[in-house]
């Protein structure tokens, strides 16, 4: 089920009479049978969107359609939507079985499909042995797949799913959403899920939408949105580290940090903010590069060391302050004060002009 997003649009006011745009002409495709994940931080507008979408909120304007159907304008419980909450909203009283069952009860199914329905959705998210269980008998990863369940049961054309993993400790937050990836493939459901975590998103969704104050900033797959930003705020949502950002400056066709050479280009000169990930720094074992600091501090986790670079700013003005990450090879043996000369590799720079548009 493809849906669809035109214009969409949602003005709050505030109690001060100030009109707030928590989603602002957005236009969007989902294609269908996609896991797509509404990124950005919080105040982005991303679940104000699936809100739009679940017919919780009604839009500003704008039109959404499901499909062929336009469903802007009709109630929660005519879109066929299938909702997950962050708080799963299991009734304590009842079982599994109970619970998933439920929303059958309301729409009338027939007793023996409803059922059947039943048994087919507690073993489709791993719970089919623990069918007559209480909700408080179930670990916090259990209680969202009994959630999940009960919003599958029903057949939705679309299933939504806001922050459903917040709750979770790391462990089963890692496990859980493994588990949603699953579920959608096997179901080929259209999902949108909705999280403030890059990582999360990043791992389990076939496409990102990044927003940032009600606006799309870039949708693609994750690997390429991380890869290809197509502006700062992206650059640096996206990655863990985060992308290092230095003040520069484009020279004669040459980039210059600090006074260092880094890199040639064929931009006219401009000042510039250089974007450069942690994995982006080669080190320079013959000590030609220009760009060379005294390292702070070495964490090493396995293959990989992060050296930590802290290079303060002058009372003059001329150099910038500077605290920047690099990740390279633990057989390397750096160690905290030794000073490294660094190349960057091409593919892992990124060229911002000042209000934060990618030029490179």
């Amino acid at each position: 089920m493809e849906i669809k997003m035109l214009d969409l649009t949602k003005i709050f006011v505030s109690k001060d009479k100030r009109e707030v745009h928590a989603v602002d002409h957005v236009d969007l495709t989902i294609p269908s049978g996609k896991l797509i994940g509404l990124l950005g931080p919080s105040g982005c507008g991303k679940s104000t969107t699936l809100y739009l979408l679940a017919g919780l909120l009604r839009q500003t304007q704008g039109q959404i359609y499901f499909g062929e159907d336009e469903v802007s304008d009709m109630p929660p419980e005519k879109r066929g939507i299938g909702l997950v909450f962050q708080n799963y909203a299991l009734y304590p009283h009842m079982t599994v079985r109970e619970n998933i069952l439920f929303p059958l009860e309301n729409l009338k199914v027939e007793k023996e499909e409803a059922k059947k329905r039943t048994i087919e959705m507690a073993q489709l998210v791993g719970l089919g042995e623990m069918l007559d269980r209480k909700p408080k008998e179930l670990s916090g990863g259990q209680q969202q797949r009994v959630a999940i369940a009960r919003a599958l049961v029903k057949k939705p054309r679309v299933l939504l799913l806001d922050e459903p993993l917040s709750n979770l400790d790391a462990r089963l937050r890692l496990q859980t959403r493994e588990e949603i990836k699953r579920i959608q493939r096997e179901t080929k459901i259209t999902t949108v899920f909705v999280t403030h975590d890059q990582e999360e998103a990043m791992s389990i969704s076939d496409e990102i939408v990044v927003m940032k104050d009600g606006v799309i900033q870039q949708m693609g797959e994750p690997q390429h949105v991380y890869d290809h930003p197509q502006n700062l705020f992206v650059a640096q949502f996206l990655g863990t580290p985060q992308i290092n950002v230095f003040n520069g400056v484009v020279k004669n066709k040459k980039i210059y940090v600090n006074d260092m050479f880094i890199s040639k280009t064929t931009l006219e000169d401009q000042t510039v903010k250089v974007g450069v990930r942690p994995e982006g720094f080669i080190v320079d074992l013959e000590k030609k590069s220009e760009f060379k600091f005294e390292i702070d501090l070495v964490e090493t986790i396995g293959r990989d060391t992060t050296l930590i670079i802290e290079v303060p700013g002058n009372e003059g003005g001329l150099l910038d302050k500077i605290t920047f990450k690099a990740i390279v090879d633990a057989s390397l043996k750096i160690k905290a004060g030794d000073w490294v000369h660094f190349n960057i590799k091409p593919e892992k720079m990124y060229l911002f002009d000042l209000e934060g548009k990618l030029l490179k």
